[in-house]
């Protein structure tokens, strides 16, 4: 209801300013919305985590980004489920929000006749024309099924062009099939139905859907999602990390993910008992920890840069 209310808000204040100022969030409203992240950012103002914490992401288990967030007061991240393609692969990347509602022919054409004005083409492609590389388009559907879907596999495919992503989806794909074909579209989604929206509003044909807001606060299923928050898919569910949470969540993940191969290492090894490992660890294992990771630093999945870094901040 709040995205809702937002959305009204600001074109009742915009009045008859442009499309983009309506359904398109402008920069400096993002700017406001997202203070706590103090890094770069698009030109459009949506927060770029980046490439680096990107690509690290998609080692971090959903368990360990959620004891990070959590932690931090952010316990409602987590999306599940979904429908799956590729399921055993990981969907990583900076959000893009779409909201749509169901149609209402009058609200329809007032947003659509500013779109053309502004040279856009059907709604269900507005805010896929802005993606980036590294993207993944997230869209509040609200769940419609029945000649609700916006995407299939010829917008799947140009989706896939620009961002190298898939996508997360409350709603129902047609085409899924040929999603299927693409071949790195991970992407999560509510339903398959086969029919599609009208992207026409024409009277004979039920307007099932509109889009009210690109890059705004959006709603997947109990999560709010903001644009630029980092959507890591894995295992049947979706987190949405705030970018200003994305570069702790990784390294967390990471020190975790070391602590837990040397615990196991040294219980195999006999050389301490479980209840030694799992309980905070004494000195002497802290000294031997630090000794491990020096000395199979060029073997550990995690950065050289990252481990060098860490060990800095140990006194054992």
């Amino acid at each position: 209801m709040i995205k809702y209310l937002l959305f009204f808000s600001i074109c009742i204040c915009a009045g008859l300013q442009s499309n983009s100022q309506q359904v398109q969030i402008s920069k400096e409203e993002l700017i406001a919305l997202t203070p706590e992240w103090k890094g770069e950012r698009f030109h459009d103002g949506r927060p770029k985590v980046s490439d680096d914490i990107i690509r690290r992401m998609k080692a971090v288990s959903v368990e360990e980004a959620w004891a990070t967030m959590s932690n931090d007061g952010y316990r409602y991240q987590i999306a599940d489920g979904w429908e799956v393609i590729n399921p055993d692969s990981v969907l990583v990347g900076r959000a893009v929000t779409t909201t749509f509602m169901p149609g209402r022919p009058d609200v329809w054409k007032a947003i659509d006749s500013l779109g053309k004005k502004e040279g856009r083409r059907a709604q269900n492609v507005w805010a896929v024309e802005m993606l980036v590389k590294g993207d993944v388009y997230v869209a509040d559907q609200f769940g419609a099924k029945r000649n609700g879907p916006t995407i299939g596999d010829n917008v799947g495919n140009a989706i896939y062009a620009k961002t190298g992503n898939g996508i997360v989806y409350d709603g129902a794909l047609r085409d899924v099939e040929g999603l299927k074909e693409i071949g790195g579209f991970t992407s999560y989604y509510t339903s398959y139905d086969p029919s599609y929206h009208n992207p026409g509003g024409g009277p004979n044909r039920d307007l099932t859907t509109m889009i009210v807001g690109i890059n705004k606060p959006t709603r997947i299923r109990t999560v709010t999602v903001m644009p630029g928050d980092v959507v890591l898919g894995k295992m049947g569910v979706v987190v949405f990390i705030p970018p200003q949470l994305a570069e702790k969540v990784v390294t967390t993940s990471e020190i975790v993910r070391l602590r837990d191969m040397f615990g196991h290492q040294r219980l195999k090894e006999g050389k301490y008992t479980a209840g030694q490992i799992d309980t905070r660890w004494a000195d002497e294992i802290e000294k031997d920890f630090s000794k491990w990771l020096n000395d199979h630093i060029n073997e550990l999945p995690v950065g050289k840069a990252q481990i060098q870094e860490f060990l800095k901040e140990r006194t054992w």
